[in-house]
């Protein structure tokens, strides 16, 4: 017996055309979140900068093909390079997230959207030029703030109750979705085209968090997000071409995204059968995510630790000279802290450490502060005292920190630390619920950030420039006049 499937082709699925209506004709008049993104676009820009300290990061910049002049090209922020946006996405979006250092969203799923960035730079980079060189006004830094927010938006909003973690779906996938909603609205692609491109982001096969997770955490954690928002900036461009779409690439039945990578991902968040299948968008597109931003303003960290390096640095001064009389140290965490960071044996790689709750902690006990070279292979080697300490480690789980993490009203990122010693002495239990980039300490946060941002720039550019790359970034009205290109001229060698 066989059967015959119908062939009338459907309409977009219905997750896809809100994406689109929002990246295109949505109007954003948050101030809050405008202001916001401002400060997330140099906080990014300085983890960019502080990346190009690091070899292992920028052996994977420049061109393709060695000498390729390219008319109009987007530039690299702290390099001479002028690329293909496309190249250039994925220059500027590993640069980003190379330390691991720049914004989160914890939900459902986590992720990093200022990755975007990577994306968004490059295109507004290559536009703005071309405007100009064809006698036309430049695109300016206000649409740059506003496809930042966009694509926050997007990226939180499917974070929020979708988790492709639990699938082994690594949240790039959202990095590419969005960045292609924000780079088709920065190209001026019709609602059609917005449409094809994200129905190809979809589509593609996407990339598994193998190389998130022991035993084979490594440095391709720190590039993948630039190749998915350098692929978000090829696959508009496909559209744009005139490339069809796949319009039922979330529910086709067997071969769609949702049937095929998604089907098991809501298991655990007690929904009901009918919707386990399908993305879930539980509230509209607006501005929520950026005015909700959490910033890493203290640590180059895997943001779930945040708050226990807090508690550690606390510590640091009563525990130091006691090192080799801890018992054991005591971290009371939550869930998803465990399941994604917590790690026993050896680390293998700066990768594997960045990403192991245990170093993050021993490391601030010991030395006061952490910064993105105590994870490289020279320091670990050289102070064997981290394994010692993380090998008297106990974590567990306090449901109250989880049930508090998940809670949007309250989105906690709860840690504590205690230190037992061999004489039966014992620390307090330093407690920390909301790290400093938090929105409940955005008052706090703020002076950190700017401090942040000019020490990164101080890594790549003298003083003078230094100075006015963060005068131009403290006037809010001037940035968003600016034009793009002008704007980069600044970030340049």
């Amino acid at each position: 017996m066989s059967t015959v499937e119908s062939n009338v082709r459907p309409d977009y699925d219905d997750e896809l055309k809100a994406i689109a209506d929002y990246a295109l004709d949505a109007v954003i008049d948050s101030d809050e979140a405008f202001d916001t993104a401002r400060h997330c676009l140099m906080d990014t820009l300085g983890c960019g900068l502080l990346a190009l300290r690091f070899p292992e990061c920028t052996k994977h910049l420049g061109p393709l093909v060695e000498g390729t002049q390219v008319p109009c090209g987007s530039r690299v922020p702290g390099t001479s390079y002028r690329l293909d946006p496309i190249k250039a996405a994925f220059d500027i979006g590993a640069m980003v997230r190379w330390l691991d250092y720049n914004d989160t969203w914890l939900a459902a799923e986590w992720g990093h959207p200022s990755d975007n960035l990577g994306g968004i730079l490059a295109v507004a980079d290559h536009l703005s030029q071309c405007r100009v060189a064809r006698g036309e006004a430049p695109l300016v830094m206000h649409e740059v703030l506003d496809a930042m927010i966009r694509a926050h938006e997007i990226q939180g909003v499917l974070a929020l109750e979708n988790s492709f973690n639990r699938v082994g779906l690594d949240h790039v996938l959202l990095v590419k979705v969005a960045s292609t909603a924000a780079i088709a609205r920065l190209r001026g692609a019709s609602r059609e085209q917005t449409l094809s491109a994200l129905s190809h982001a979809f589509v593609d096969g996407q990339s598994l968090r193998t190389y998130r997770h022991a035993p084979n955490a490594g440095s391709r954690k720190s590039w993948a997000a630039g190749d998915a928002t350098s692929r978000a900036a090829r696959l508009v461009d496909i559209a744009m071409r005139g490339e069809m779409g796949i319009p039922g690439v979330l529910s086709a039945s067997h071969w769609g995204f949702c049937d095929v990578s998604f089907s098991h991902s809501n298991r655990d968040l007690s929904l009901k059968p009918e919707d386990t299948r399908r993305l879930r968008l539980p509230q509209s597109f607006g501005s929520y995510v950026m005015e909700n931003i959490l910033f890493k303003l203290s640590f180059p960290a895997e943001f779930h630790a945040q708050t226990a390096c807090e508690a550690a640095v606390t510590l640091h001064p009563e525990v130091k000279g006691r090192l080799d009389e801890i018992e054991r140290i005591e971290l009371t965490t939550h869930e998803s802290a465990i399941r994604i960071i917590s790690k026993e044996g050896a680390l293998a790689n700066p990768a594997d450490r960045d990403h192991c709750l245990q170093y993050m902690v021993a490391v601030p006990l010991m030395l006061g502060e952490l910064q993105a070279e105590h994870y490289e292979d020279d320091f670990h080697q050289a102070h064997p005292e981290i394994d010692e300490l993380r090998a008297r480690m106990v974590v567990v789980e306090d449901e109250g920190y989880t049930r508090d993490y998940l809670d949007p009203d309250k989105r906690s990122i709860a840690n504590a630390v205690r230190v037992v010693f061999t004489d039966g002495s014992a620390t307090d239990k330093v407690e920390v619920a909301y790290p400093i980039g938090h929105r409940r300490r955005r008052e706090e946060g703020m002076a950190v950030l700017e401090a942040k941002c000019r020490r990164h720039l101080a890594t790549r550019f003298a003083p003078g420039r230094c100075d006015e790359i963060m005068t131009l970034y403290q006037d809010a009205e001037r940035l968003a006049a600016t034009p793009v290109h002008r704007f980069v001229d600044l970030l340049v060698l």
